[in-house]
């Protein structure tokens, strides 16, 4: 008897352990599908746009469009849209918008943008008009 309430007790565990874990999972991709729609959305500020690119993103497109990114971030062929899917690997998310594909990664400040303006190339990386 005392191995049958083992064994029920090991697996109450790992089952509530695999509900902490996909409910982690599931805010994780809400955060991220929130800060890509942010990212996306054209009638919001250029700066808090800008503020939601990684570091390395952010310089990449001043160096690129050879402007601050407040000024280049409205030259970017953003489509946004509805999220409509989200995967999460670790710190790392992709982000399915109804017109273009986002990926991010978290980090101390919350989940940023690490590349955007993203189109599948069938088994070919993505094409991204925004990335570090």
């Amino acid at each position: 008897m005392r191995t049958s309430t083992r064994r029920c007790r090991a697996a109450a565990g790992a089952l509530a352990a695999v509900a902490l874990l996909t409910g982690c999972a599931g805010q994780g991709a809400d955060d991220a599908g929130a800060v890509a729609a942010a990212f996306e959305d054209d009638a919001a500020d250029p700066a808090d746009r800008c503020a939601l690119l990684t570091p390395a993103t952010l310089t990449a497109l001043e160096s690129e469009e050879s402007a601050s990114c407040a000024d280049a971030i409205g030259q970017i062929p953003l489509q946004g849209g509805a999220v409509e899917g989200v995967e999460v690997w670790g710190g790392n998310a992709q982000v399915r918008l109804s017109g273009d594909t986002v990926f991010l990664t978290e980090t101390a400040a919350g989940w940023r943008v690490v590349a955007a303006a993203c189109q599948a190339r069938g088994e070919a990386p993505y094409d991204c008009e925004v990335e570090s």
